[in-house]
């Protein structure tokens, strides 16, 4: 399949988001202080390469189809306990998830972007696919920090 320039484009910036976004997590899974959030952080990098990869073959003009499972139906759900951790690394693991938080809002906005400019219907099917599933990625995030009352 042949892109146009805005959908090259586009593909190119969703590359760049989820490149940033495996780094982000990698890295977060070295600072944060809780075993679940480092948990939970190295299955988000694990989705997210899954995510680069199908932007990959997009970008090289392979339509691929995402499967018929609702990624809601595979989200995880986090078991609330709340970590026994001092103020400080509670206060570097809420920093952590919070800016974790925001960028996958931003990512989210990105792909709602790529729906709309997409001419086939099986990529835009594939973008909503991924982007519902960047939004399982926030509330995963945010559910953590509700259970460590560390969101407000």
């Amino acid at each position: 399949m042949t892109l146009t320039q805005k959908e090259t484009t586009l593909l190119s910036d969703l590359k760049a988001q989820e490149q940033l976004c495996i780094e982000k997590y990698g890295k977060y899974t070295e600072m944060a202080h809780d075993p679940e959030l480092k948990k939970l952080f190295t299955s988000l990098k694990s989705n997210e390469e899954k995510h680069l990869d199908t932007v990959n073959q997009m970008l090289n003009g392979t339509e691929v189809s995402m499967p018929d499972q609702s990624p809601s139906a595979v989200s995880s759900k986090l078991q609330c306990k709340p970590s026994e951790m001092s103020a400080e690394q509670k206060k570097n693991d809420a920093y952590l998830c919070k800016d974790a938080l925001s960028m996958e809002k931003h990512v989210s906005g990105v792909y709602n972007t790529g729906i709309f400019e997409f001419t086939s219907p099986v990529m835009r099917d594939t973008l909503a696919h991924i982007q519902k599933e960047e939004q399982n990625h926030g509330e995963q995030l945010y559910n953590y920090l509700s259970c460590n009352n560390m969101y407000c």
